[in-house]
């Protein structure tokens, strides 16, 4: 299986390989012959259109990895952990929700307070920090069954997105983009869940800024509940 990794970066080519967590760690798995790239330079497009035009490209590539281009992947046996993920989900991510309520503004939070849900209800483990193996956020058990997934990196078989017409809608340019994805993907019956992969993720996110209240409101427009 060749697996595509998708990201896009406001860095130039060369800066991205350089000096970006992903790149970096791109190159120290550059052993691995399943694995291709590509990325998106110097980049000013929302997440959708960059993802949705691999989604689409005519190629043989059997798997795509849609990733950050601040994560470092710790974990160098990531090309097996996306084979096996993909067996056991139409579509993976490494944290999510097993349940989805009205109005929710995250997978992780159930309420615009930021309050997170119940940890019963979430899965997953995702380290955070400036550098590799940064300190580790153990949402909940691993594997598990979804309804939502963090959009850090998530992965799906190319046939099955375009067998069942999914792609990421750009309104959504970065903010609920992956909200709106694995809710589209659980209108057409596909199984999400969590799997095992060891990164570390140098953002914790950019909850309640401007533009993400702006993309809330377009999200909760769009889904009504």
């Amino acid at each position: 299986m060749i697996i595509e990794i998708v990201s896009a970066t406001r860095m130039s080519k060369n800066d991205f390989w350089n000096k970006s967590p992903l790149g970096l760690s791109l190159k120290r798995i550059s052993h691995e012959a399943r694995l291709a790239v590509f990325v998106a330079y110097e980049n000013r497009r929302g997440l959708p259109e960059v993802f949705n035009a691999r989604i689409t490209a005519q190629n043989h590539h059997e798997a795509l990895v849609f990733i950050h281009d601040d994560v470092w992947i710790d974990d160098y046996f990531l090309a097996d952990r996306i084979i096996e993920g993909l067996k056991a989900y139409d579509v993976f991510g490494l944290a999510g929700n097993r349940r989805r309520i009205p109005n929710q503004p995250s997978w992780l939070f159930i309420d615009e307070k930021l309050t997170w849900d119940d940890k019963a209800n979430l899965s997953g483990s995702v380290a955070h920090g400036a550098h590799p193996f940064g300190a580790i956020t153990h949402f909940g058990s691993v594997p598990a069954e979804c309804e939502l997934l963090d959009g850090v990196l998530l992965a799906a078989k190319k046939s099955t997105l375009i067998d069942n017409g999914i792609l990421f809608d750009p309104i959504f340019d970065f903010h609920f983009y992956d909200m709106d994805f694995c809710r589209t993907a659980r209108m057409k019956k596909l199984r999400l869940g969590t799997w095992p992969i060891c990164i570390t993720h140098q953002s914790a996110g950019a909850f309640e800024s401007t533009s993400w209240q702006n993309k809330y409101l377009l999200y909760r427009e769009k889904w009504e509940k």
